[in-house]
């Protein structure tokens, strides 16, 4: 009996039910925790998607068209090669996108962002909401968290511009995104974290770009306080994991960490990489992504404001390559979308780094 009522605690704790929802799926599963997450997420979730791809709600959110756009790879539309016009139905929003550092073809940008894929209220409409981001930044590099099947295959079918990884198949997981015009992808992989109870791994991508070495690396740490002896066990297979790449590739890692500074500085960063947040001067506009007292997704009765979403950067160290450096950090996500609500409970984070 211990057993199952630990299950529905873990249960409960990553799809955010209560418990009645959470022994019934357990025990129509069999008690098998995959199964019945992966019952969980599926149950009526291609119903959310109907009808995102009408006239009338391809614009998305945050993204208005100067004109039909053509229609690649039967009958797709790409929203992310339409010309953006952002609405500024909150301030902060205009900021952030005032913020945004110039268009430079040689400069390497990246988003990271935990769309909270396992809350599926207005998930249609948070979904065009971050095709609309996709559009203003154009980024090169997309890394996402707590993504689900739907999801994924909504992205497939939006942003046909870009490279899709999965780091899982069932479930929820994370994913990249790669600009097909300006990133390579030469291979990936998944590296289980062996003990995780949330179904965490870390994804890694070996790419090229402006003819530099790259390893690409996301992850989804694993959540709430209790946890954090796991999540610093993760973090330091992330951190065995840059330190093994060789010195000629750059390593850039991003995601949903849930660490606390206490946490980091325990584990500790390995010589040569990077906190981007702390490298370009720890700016307070951008110290707080998970933020209960501005983004009311969760609707909780607390406020906690924490840095959880992070960015590392380990510059390649061999002579005669090129070194990317950080040189611009904002948050995304700031704006409510029509329906009342953000893209998602935690702000995405937008980075852009130059050769010196």
């Amino acid at each position: 009996m211990d057993e199952k009522l630990r299950l529905c605690d873990e249960f409960a704790k990553i799809t955010d039910s209560d418990s009645a929802v959470s022994r019934r799926y357990l025990s129509e599963n069999g008690w098998e925790m995959e199964r019945a997450l992966n019952s969980f997420f599926e149950h009526d979730m291609e119903k959310v998607f109907e009808g995102v791809d009408s006239p009338e709600k391809e614009r998305g959110p945050a993204v208005k068209k100067k004109k039909q756009s053509h229609t690649p790879q039967g009958g797709c539309i790409d929203l992310t090669t339409d010309e953006p016009a952002c609405s500024t139905s909150h301030a902060d929003a205009g900021k952030a996108a005032k913020q945004k550092a110039p268009v430079d073809d040689k400069k390497l940008s990246l988003i990271s962002w935990n769309v909270d894929g396992l809350d599926t209220d207005n998930l249609a409409e948070r979904a065009r909401g971050l095709c609309s981001y996709l559009v203003l930044y154009t980024p090169d590099v997309v890394f996402l968290q707590e993504l689900i099947p739907p999801y994924v295959e909504y992205l497939k079918k939006r942003a046909v511009s870009y490279t899709l990884i999965e780091g899982g198949e069932e479930g929820y997981f994370t994913g990249m995104m790669l600009k097909k015009s300006r990133v390579t992808l030469l291979g990936s992989q998944i590296v289980p974290y062996t003990t995780t109870q949330m179904m965490r791994n870390l994804l890694i991508a070996q790419v090229t770009f402006q003819g530099q070495q790259l390893s690409l690396m996301t992850s989804h740490l694993e959540s709430c306080k209790g946890q954090a002896a796991e999540r610093m066990k993760q973090l330091r297979l992330v951190t065995q994991k840059m330190r093994e790449t060789p010195d000629n590739v750059t390593v850039l890692f991003g995601g949903d960490t849930n660490l606390r500074d206490t946490e980091v500085a325990k584990v500790g960063l390995p010589s040569g990489v990077l906190d981007v947040w702390e490298k370009l001067g720890r700016q307070e506009h951008c110290r707080y992504t998970w933020d209960t007292k501005a983004n009311s997704n969760k609707k909780l009765p607390y406020t906690s404001r924490l840095r959880f979403d992070r960015v590392y950067l380990r510059p390649a160290s061999r002579e005669g390559v090129p070194r990317l450096k950080p040189d611009h950090m904002a948050l995304l996500g700031l704006e409510k979308l029509d329906c009342g609500r953000y893209t998602s409970d935690h702000w995405g984070v937008y980075c852009s780094f130059s050769a010196g």
